[in-house]
């Protein structure tokens, strides 16, 4: 009998919040929040505009000090930055005096654990990303997608226990986009280097996260808590096909429902000028052209222990 995964990941009634600039005062962006993840799931996050959810985020990242409740990595207390995490945000931000090589190399150089096998390990996941071919080039040689993937194979290649990424395909088109969601559920499945790696995704788009999650989590409006957990069983590698299928519009359909509920439910004192999600970025079908239409009415930096 298989046993459970263990927990990476746990926030037990979590408050996070912000104090202003003039004055002072605390705003609570997220209250008694509870989560756990599992070793090697990929768990994405969606919820309304200025929900808390970026903050959440950070605050994984240790970037956002724990205001109340408990915040754990495998047990032991999120306190600050630490080499088992690593974070990617929108633009990818890379050295532009360095090599694609170099750049993704910057990791184990900093954390002191450059040695032939790291090297090998980087040019392994340059290849397995697809840009073996432009190891020497330059960031601005490249395209903004191939940048990104850049970004990502960066963060791999410090090797962390927790890969969080806040829309890091949202500046970008939404053809990009959509071949970079394949990319990267390509090679977290085929990461085989260092086992498959537990990630947290934040998006606003609806259909990438039925596509990429194991489990989406639905955050209710400021101050956010879970509003929602949503099993995605189907099983890997998800191909481009199922994107049109019944099924996976289904999922978008609960999804869209349950932030409508709570958008809907929620004081209006709470909601931000622009709440809303977004999953105009793909429209498989006629059905979800409607999911879509739904979605509008209610509606950059990777920062990683790394970084100098």
């Amino acid at each position: 009998m298989m046993s459970e995964p263990e927990i990476c990941l746990e926030a037990r009634q979590l408050q996070l919040g912000h104090a202003a600039s003039r004055g002072g005062e605390f705003t609570l962006a997220c209250d008694e929040l509870e989560l756990r993840i599992r070793e090697h799931e990929f768990i994405v996050i969606v919820g309304p505009s200025g929900c808390g959810k970026t903050t959440f985020l950070e605050a994984v990242a240790g970037l956002v000090p724990v205001a109340g409740g408990a915040l754990e990595l495998r047990g032991a207390a999120i306190t600050g930055p630490g080499p088992e995490r690593a974070l990617v945000f929108q633009q990818a931000s890379l050295f532009p005096w360095r090599t694609v090589l170099a750049n993704v190399l910057f990791g184990p150089q900093v954390q002191g654990t450059l040695t032939e096998t790291t090297k090998r390990n980087a040019r392994d996941l340059l290849t397995m990303a697809g840009l073996a071919d432009v190891a020497d080039k330059y960031p601005h040689e490249l395209s903004g997608g191939m940048q990104q993937r850049v970004n990502l194979t960066r963060a791999l290649a410090t090797d962390p226990t927790l890969l969080l990424l806040d829309e890091p395909f949202g500046a970008l088109d939404a053809q990009t986009r959509e071949k970079l969601q394949d990319e990267l559920l390509r090679i977290w499945q085929a990461d085989t280097l260092s086992a498959k790696k537990t990630a947290l995704f934040v998006t606003h788009d609806v259909n990438e996260a039925v596509l990429l999650a194991d489990r989406v989590l639905v955050f209710s409006p400021s101050p956010a808590h879970v509003a929602l957990d949503i099993p995605i069983g189907v099983p890997r590698p998800r191909d481009a096909a199922w994107r049109r299928s019944a099924e996976f519009i289904g999922y978008g359909d609960q999804i869209i429902d349950a932030l409508h509920s709570q958008l809907t439910s929620s004081p209006a004192s709470v909601r931000t000028h622009d709440d809303g999600v977004d999953s105009a970025h793909h429209r498989p079908t006629t059905r979800s052209n409607s999911l879509n239409q739904r979605t509008e009415a209610i509606g950059p930096v990777q920062v990683d222990a790394t970084a100098p």
